[in-house]
C-alpha cells in the first residue's frame, strides 16, 4: 500500500493550493483519511479528516474532500498564510485484506511554503 501526496509548492500569502493524495496497491477497504502537517521545529498536527462517503468539509480556509472511486483525498487551501508553511502528509486507515485488521498508513509528504 502506498499513499502519494502531491500539489505542494511555493506560493505567496493570499494564494491557493490544492493538495492531492492517492492510495495505491492492494487493499480491501479504506476508512478514514486525513491530512496532517508538520512545520519546522513543531509536532505534526491534524488538519482535516474525512470518512468514506462523507461530503466535503470546510474548516476555516481549508476544504477536505474525497473521491472514493479513485481512492483519493484532496485539500483545497485558500488564502494561505505564512504560518501554513509545513510539510503536509496524508494518512489513511486501510484494511489490507478481508479478515485482517486495519492499520494507519502515511504518505511521504508534500512541502507547502507560503511567502509573505
Amino acid at each position: 500500500v502506498q499513499l502519494q501526496a502531491s500539489g505542494g509548492g511555493l506560493v505567496q500569502a493570499g494564494e491557493s493550493l490544492r493538495l492531492s493524495c492517492a492510495a495505491s496497491g492492494r487493499f480491501a477497504s479504506i476508512g478514514v483519511m486525513s491530512w496532517y502537517r508538520q512545520a519546522p521545529g513543531k509536532e505534526r498536527e491534524l488538519v482535516a479528516t474525512i470518512n468514506k462517503g462523507d461530503p466535503p468539509s470546510v474548516a476555516d480556509r481549508f476544504t477536505i474532500s474525497r473521491d472514493d472511486a479513485k481512492n483519493m483525498i484532496f485539500l483545497q487551501m485558500n488564502d494561505l498564510k505564512p504560518y501554513d508553511t509545513a510539510v503536509y502528509y496524508c494518512n489513511a486507515y486501510i484494511r489490507r485484506a478481508w479478515g485482517r485488521d486495519m492499520s494507519y498508513y502515511w504518505g511521504q509528504g508534500t512541502q507547502v511554503t507560503v511567502s509573505s
